[in-house]
C-alpha cells in the first residue's frame, strides 16, 4: 500500500482522534464526563493509535531525525520513563472513583434515621423530602442507596437535595 497516497486521510484521522481523546480525557479528569464520553475515550482512542502509527510510517525519515537529536531522545526518553513509572502501584484508593466517593457511599448506605441526624433534622422531615423527590420510603431503616440504587451520581443528587447546604 502506498502510504503517501493515503496522506489526505491519515493526518485528519490523527487530528480528529486527538481532539476526541483530549476533550473526553479532560472531561474525565475533572469528573465532568457524561453520556458516552468515557466509552468514546476508551474505544475511539484506537483510531488515534492506528492513525499515529500510520502517520509515523508516513513520516519515518523525520521521526528518525528526531531520534538522532539529543533533544528528541531526551523528550521521548522522559515520556518513556513516565510510562514505565506509571505501572508502579500507587498507594491510596484503588479504582477510578474520585476520593469523595467512599464517604458519599457511606452516607448513602446509612439508614434514613441516621442520615436525618447528620442533616440535623427529624426523620419525618427527611422522609418527606425524599418522598417529594418521588421516592417511596417505607421504613426508617431504608437508605438512599436502597431508594435510588448503586449509581453514585444519583446518590449524590439525592443526598444534596435532602441535606441542608453547609454555611461557611
Amino acid at each position: 500500500m502506498n502510504l503517501s497516497a493515503q496522506r489526505p486521510w491519515i493526518t485528519p484521522v490523527v487530528m480528529g482522534a486527538f481532539l476526541l481523546s483530549a476533550v473526553t480525557g479532560v472531561l474525565m479528569f475533572f469528573h465532568l464526563d457524561s453520556g458516552l464520553n468515557k466509552t468514546a475515550h476508551e474505544w475511539l482512542s484506537w483510531a488515534m493509535v492506528i492513525g499515529v502509527g500510520l502517520h509515523v510510517l508516513l513520516n519515518m525519515p523525520a521521526f528518525k531525525r528526531y531520534l538522532k537529536q539529543t533533544t528528541g531522545r531526551v523528550v521521548i526518553g522522559a515520556f518513556a520513563l513516565v510510562l514505565a513509572l506509571s505501572f508502579i502501584p500507587a498507594g491510596g484508593s484503588s479504582g477510578s472513583e474520585p476520593g469523595f466517593a467512599p464517604p458519599v457511599r457511606a452516607l448513602a448506605k446509612a439508614p434514613i434515621s441516621v442520615l436525618a441526624q447528620v442533616a440535623g433534622t427529624s426523620t419525618e422531615d427527611l422522609k418527606a423530602k425524599l418522598q417529594a423527590q418521588g421516592l417511596t420510603v417505607t421504613s426508617d431503616q431504608q437508605s438512599v442507596a436502597d431508594l435510588v440504587g448503586p449509581d453514585l451520581r444519583k446518590q449524590i443528587g439525592t443526598i444534596s437535595k435532602v441535606l441542608p447546604a453547609a454555611k461557611s
